[in-house]
């Protein structure tokens, strides 16, 4: 009855039904790992931005002695003046559907040691300088107190653009400490995501990076249409043999438990009239 399943064409539909079903399995589990990451990441912004700033100092120590992860969005308090001559500008950034830049300067401390790079804001595509100081973000030209979150340097992944090894660049790709320090001098392992400034800035196109919004995101939903399709495909295909199995069935199997031919004619001989 099932013995069409082992001709070569159907092997390639099993084998094939297969990777789908492995494929799916696996995509409803990527999305059940992205929903415990984003909420590992939820619970760790939560924590670590209700506990009092710090030092820049004594945050430097931290990220020497463990993962950055572990201090990531802790609040940092430094007083210093920001050095607008070696500011660069991240580009290819949003902030609500609207295209624009980032803006990352360089803050000296006043008490010395390593300056720590600032991003102070989102700057619109309007603004197109590309020479540092950038016009209309400027900083209060004193020292300031800036309260800002750690932030990891960020480098390329798989996809995205390269910035070149050598050379001042004035744009990045992305906020790559490392390759700003190429540029400038010593600074703090990390960067800082402004959240607050005193005095603050009078630039009015400059708008804060706000932290991403603490929601799980689709992931479960997603996860739920991966099993839903896992389901179909293993209860669809076996039907789908089945019903494949019944159409190459021969007619005399098919009409299984019908009675023997000619017994509705014996009975008619032998009944009265």
């Amino acid at each position: 009855m099932y013995r069409f399943m082992w001709r070569p064409w159907w092997i390639v539909s099993h084998l094939a039904v297969l990777a789908l079903i492995v494929g799916m399995i696996s995509a409803c589990l990527w999305q059940i790992r992205r929903l415990d990451e984003k909420k590992d990441r939820n619970h760790l912004i939560e924590q670590n931005t209700a506990a009092p700033p710090v030092g820049l100092r004594p945050m430097i120590d931290a990220a020497e002695q463990h993962p950055i992860e572990r201090i990531q969005y802790r609040r940092v308090e430094v007083t210093g003046r920001f050095d607008t001559d070696h500011e660069v500008a991240i580009r290819n950034r949003t902030l609500n559907g609207a295209p624009g830049r980032w803006i990352a300067t360089p803050l000296v401390p006043s008490d010395g040691g390593e300056a720590v790079l600032v991003v102070r804001g989102f700057a619109p595509q309007s603004i197109d300088d590309t020479d540092p100081p950038f016009e209309g973000v400027e900083p209060p030209d004193r020292d300031v107190t800036v309260v800002g979150w750690v932030q990891p340097t960020q480098t390329k992944g798989t996809f995205g653009s390269t910035d070149p090894p050598e050379g001042t660049l004035h744009e990045l790709a992305r906020v790559d400490v490392v390759r700003v320090e190429h540029q400038y001098h010593a600074l703090a392992p990390f960067w800082l995501q402004l959240t607050a400034q005193e005095p603050p800035s009078d630039a009015p196109l400059l708008t804060p990076v706000p932290l991403p919004e603490l929601d799980e995101g689709p992931h479960l939903g997603y996860a739920a249409q991966w099993a839903i399709f896992t389901l179909i495909a293993l209860i669809g295909y076996p039907l789908v043999l089945r019903k494949v199995a019944r159409q190459q069935m021969p007619p005399e199997d098919e009409a299984e438990g019908a009675p023997p031919r000619g017994s509705g004619d014996a009975e008619a001989v032998t009944s009265p009239a």
